[in-house]
């Protein structure tokens, strides 16, 4: 009797120690934020004290890339570290804007669900998971944030809603309702972006015995602009739309900064993984984002709507302070994560990202890329190494040295015609693994995206933009 109790002790001390050397894990994830719009991105308008000092506790990507120029697809690539083409989740799903003739439509756009997520790796090994705030992969009951991996939830299912409770919360669309759990609608009492960080630190006490996952997923600072009396206050030297957007960014901040400070009162921030990166490039002309000196904005395929603030901070494993400058990928999360967390890299066969981890410490000196897609309907975007070819839908092939021109400003199509017929061929080898789209915007949003990308298509013409941005 002896020998088994010794047994059952040893067996469940040898457990604890593993649960504590795996990692917590923490995505900070914003939404439509700008390139530029962070002080440790070179704001000196926008106030980011905890994102600046969590840049400076960890690494800096300075090509970080997301998997799609919108957020539906964007974190469909991000959840299941592939591209989302590969299954049909091509598209932006929001409900009245699609085409009539796609597969799927209303509530049954969502991530399919033979579609393995973070979540559900991770908790094969033995991690509990919450998930808080905007989830946009779909508002079907079979594709809840708990039916998909996470334990606990509290958010929206759609893709935007105001920062504030419903009084009214029985008329709003069911996808923008706060939702605690599966199907108990529950309106806040507090701005957003503050409930939402203290649902994951009510999350973090309740579970800082165990290796935990927490994707908190801010709406902050998407549209609708409304920030609250106080924080707007802190901006006296602003105005209009800009006043109001670093009002909302002062408050994701300060939700970051509460995270990140419990982490550290709890004694879990020196093997806690965090990242803090953004869905996708901001959309000026709605929010007043700047993407500087990237050309650009969300929903098109320069720089400045796929090239996104990327922080990760890992104190056991990364060096402080550091800058990596090779191009990395929202699909690399998910096999860092489960790397990290003690799973077996030869598990995920089907992804397309790579633990950055080896990368990170230079044990591996080669990119962990060396080509990236970016696809909507006609129009693409490949890059192999350095070189970026763009294919339009009303215009000839582009081709940009991003080596020498972030601000895609010279296009060298016509000086290498060979390279650029190369680079066609391997994007069409690429495309032609696609799955088709499962369900599709209406024509005119494509025209939209085109008329928005041409008013944003220089750094200059974004420049001459920002006076109008402080007086709406």
């Amino acid at each position: 009797m002896k020998k088994v109790l010794t047994l059952i002790i040893i067996i469940l001390f040898q457990h604890i120690i593993a649960a504590q050397e795996q990692p917590n894990i923490i995505i900070l994830f914003a939404d439509d934020a700008g390139y530029a719009d962070f002080g440790f991105q070179g704001s000196t308008e926008m106030k980011t004290p905890n994102l600046d000092k969590l840049a400076q506790q960890g690494v800096t990507f300075t090509q970080g890339y997301v998997t799609d120029a919108t957020c539906g697809p964007s974190r469909a690539g991000l959840i299941t570290g592939k591209y989302q083409q590969r299954f049909g989740y091509e598209e932006i799903n929001v409900p009245g804007y699609m085409s009539e003739n796609s597969k799927f439509l209303a509530d049954d756009m969502g991530l399919p669900l033979d579609q393995v997520t973070i979540a559900d790796y991770l908790k094969t090994l033995g991690y509990k998971t919450a998930m808080y705030g905007k989830w946009h992969l779909g508002d079907a009951d079979r594709f809840h944030p708990t039916k998909r991996g996470f334990d606990e939830f509290y958010g929206f299912r759609g893709g935007a809603r105001s920062y504030f409770g419903y009084e009214e919360a029985s008329s709003a669309h069911h996808d923008t309702k706060m939702e605690r759990g599966f199907g108990n609608f529950e309106e806040p009492q507090r701005y957003v972006t503050d409930a939402l960080a203290d649902e994951a630190i009510a999350f973090m006490r309740k579970n800082k015995k165990n290796p935990f996952f927490i994707y908190l997923a801010f709406n902050a600072v998407h549209t609708p602009m409304e920030a609250t009396e106080e924080d707007m206050n802190a901006f006296p030297d602003l105005t209009g739309k800009r006043k109001e957007l670093a009002a909302m960014t002062l408050a994701l901040d300060r939700a970051c900064g509460k995270v990140l400070n419990k982490l550290k009162e709890l004694g879990l921030d020196k093997n806690t993984i965090v990242v803090f990166s953004n869905d996708n490039g901001g959309p000026t002309d709605k929010n007043a984002s700047l993407n500087l000196p990237l050309s650009g904005t969300k929903s098109n395929h320069l720089e400045g709507g796929i090239r996104v603030p990327f922080v990760m901070r890992w104190p056991k494993t990364i060096k402080k302070g550091s800058q990596y400058n090779y191009p990395i990928s929202t699909l690399d999360l998910l096999p860092t994560f489960y790397v990290a967390a003690g799973g077996n890299s030869h598990d995920l066969t089907d992804v397309d990202g790579v633990d950055l981890i080896p990368y990170l410490q230079g044990t591996n000196k080669s990119r962990p890329h060396q080509t990236l897609f970016w696809k909507k309907e006609v129009r693409l975007a490949f890059r192999e190494d350095d070189w970026k070819l763009i294919r339009f839908a009303d215009r000839p092939a582009e081709l940009y040295d991003l080596s020498t021109d972030i601000g895609e400003q010279t296009d060298l199509a016509t000086t290498h015609p060979e390279r650029v017929k190369s680079m066609f061929k391997k994007m069409f080898e690429w495309e032609s693994t696609l799955d088709r789209p499962l369900w599709m915007l209406k024509r005119s949003f494509e025209n939209y995206d085109i008329e928005r990308m041409d008013r944003y298509r220089s750094p200059e013409l974004i420049k001459n933009e920002i006076p109008s941005l402080l007086k709406d």
